[in-house]
């Protein structure tokens, strides 16, 4: 039996809750090209990231302390 692969977001939730710590946009792209993820573009791939990082706000599992910053951490 084949596994679903994670999504984006999913993935990116996995690593955020084994490292803890501050996630910011590079730290975030980093962490998806580690899960396979292959942006067309440097560009894309922060769009990709700051998407998942807000979507992952918005579910409660990461808090944004600083709104002057995008800078997140684990709820």
């Amino acid at each position: 039996m084949t596994e679903k692969p994670l999504t984006h977001k999913q993935a990116l939730a996995a690593v955020i809750q084994a490292l803890g710590g501050s996630w910011d946009t590079n730290r975030a792209v980093l962490a998806l090209r580690v899960a396979g993820y292959e942006p067309a573009s440097e560009e894309a791939a922060g769009k990709e990231a700051r998407h998942n990082l807000r979507e992952l706000a918005k579910d409660g599992l990461i808090v944004r302390p600083d709104p002057d910053q995008a800078v997140y951490r684990l709820a």
